[in-house]
């Protein structure tokens, strides 16, 4: 074991994955889970899932029952760094000690971010750009319609299918996943949708054209072509690695043709990294595998790590735009969570541990293990760095996707073996690898083992 596995072991408990109680979840858990089904809404996301966590560390947490688990979610790719990593928890004591809330007034810790996140942004934004603080990516992409539509005078917004970028007004109207929907509708006009280049299900005949290609090319169209209806289109709004839709990772030509059009037609290009960013793909922003320079982009998730923290950088000149006191936002960017964003992107630019490279050649581990495991029930494996999808069908040939209930019976089966995985996918059939950055190669491997024991089980 090299210096850096030694040091990432010291940083989640030791023992996992251990399972305390004979049956999952243990008495303690069960009592818990029946005390949140009585006192809190299960429109969250997981609620209705069956964990309970009482302590974490790193990339483990323990059960009131004191069971132990491999989280291979990273709370949806937030816990970059892992949860309560010693120099975060070092960070709240010293800051909470001097500045937590300051309203939206200037204050030393936000303006420090600020400056700093600026120096680490993609080629087109870094170090001339202006960050609008929020609390969350629903929050950042609210903004960023409304920065866009006030600085271009337009009011149309081109999102696409399978595209996940929050639960509000103008989020959830760009957000096309159905169980975030039905029923909450009419949603905020002026938005289209189009074809993500999700290869392994695109709907087009891709003998002659990639489906970047085709993806890229139709939007061109809807920009710069008469009587399309695409005529006062304010945004494209595009994640980098789609998230929800299901881990899929276009090649870079999509994001180039994107651009193109974007530039032909005066339309702004606003890139979502509130999951794939935060050095989830091998790099700090996944806009950075394509070269592409985009105009705004979203962060959140992983930059707050154990706290809320989200936000938009925005080119210098379309800031110049946007008036102020315009978009207030009282709790964005407190002290702590600026101070606990610094110490995260100080823990992942660390030379010497070198969590984001180590990132993009863990991931491809990853991937070469699941191939490795030749069950037929995995269709594809895709992903950049630790941000991993692992598509599961009935049949590699038909790509039926794999029933609800089997699904259901692997996520049971991991969890009931200590090891936490979240599903995504347009079908619910896509099962994520996306670990803290900091998790260590045998807790890793534990738990992939534990994965492919579940897929034999069916």
């Amino acid at each position: 074991m090299n210096d850096i596995e030694s040091i990432l072991e010291t940083l989640h408990f030791p023992d996992a994955p251990k399972m305390a109680a004979g049956s999952y979840p243990g008495p303690r858990a069960a009592e818990a889970l029946a005390l949140s089904a009585r006192t809190e809404s299960m429109a969250r996301g997981g609620g209705r899932m069956p964990v309970v966590m009482d302590r974490a560390f790193g990339a483990t947490f323990k059960d009131p029952d004191g069971s132990t688990f491999i989280d291979l979610s990273a709370g949806v790719g937030v816990s970059s760094v892992g949860r309560c990593h010693p120099k975060v928890q070092k960070a709240i004591v010293e800051q909470s000690q001097q500045l937590m809330h300051a309203m939206e007034v200037n204050s030393t810790r936000r303006t420090e971010l600020a400056a700093r996140l600026a120096a680490l942004m993609p080629e087109g934004l870094r170090n001339d750009c202006i960050t609008f603080f929020a609390q969350s990516g629903s929050d950042a992409l609210e903004a960023a319609v409304k920065f866009a539509r006030r600085v271009t005078g337009r009011h149309q917004i081109i999102a696409f299918h399978g595209g996940y970028h929050g639960v509000w007004h103008a989020s959830n109207a760009l957000t096309t996943g159905t169980a975030y929907r039905k029923g909450y509708g009419p949603f905020m006009g002026g938005v289209i949708h189009a074809p993500y280049p999700y290869a392994y299900r695109f709907p087009f005949d891709t003998t002659h054209k990639s489906a970047e290609q085709i993806a890229g090319e139709y939007v061109d169209y809807l920009l710069n072509t008469p009587y399309t209806a695409a005529d006062d289109v304010a945004a494209v709004i595009v994640e980098p690695v789609q998230g929800e839709g299901g881990y899929v990772p276009p090649s870079p030509e999509f994001l180039q043709l994107l651009r193109k059009a974007c530039d032909r037609s005066g339309t702004l290009l606003i890139v979502d990294e509130v999951q794939c960013g935060a050095g989830r793909t091998g790099r700090m922003w996944a806009v950075e595998h394509t070269g592409v320079k985009p105009d705004m982009l979203t962060f959140g998730k992983g930059i707050g790590g154990d706290v809320p923290m989200a936000g938009i950088a925005m080119r210098s000149e379309l800031a110049a735009r946007i008036p102020d006191g315009s978009v207030p936002n009282t709790f964005a960017a407190n002290s702590l969570s600026a101070a606990v964003a610094l110490t995260n992107l100080e823990i992942l630019h660390d030379p010497e541990m070198g969590l984001i490279p180590r990132a993009e050649l863990l991931g491809q581990e990853v991937q070469e293990r699941v191939r490795g495991f030749q069950s037929p029930y995995v269709g594809e494996v895709r992903g950049k760095g630790l941000m991993i999808g692992i598509e599961l069908v009935e049949d590699k040939a038909t790509k039926e996707p794999l029933a609800p209930q089997k699904v259901g019976r692997i996520m049971e089966y991991v969890l009931g073996h200590g090891v936490l995985m979240v599903p995504c996918g347009r079908y619910g059939n896509v099962m994520r690898v996306m670990p803290s950055l900091t998790i260590s190669k045998r807790l890793l491997h534990r738990a992939l083992d534990v994965f492919g024991e579940a897929l034999a089980s069916l």
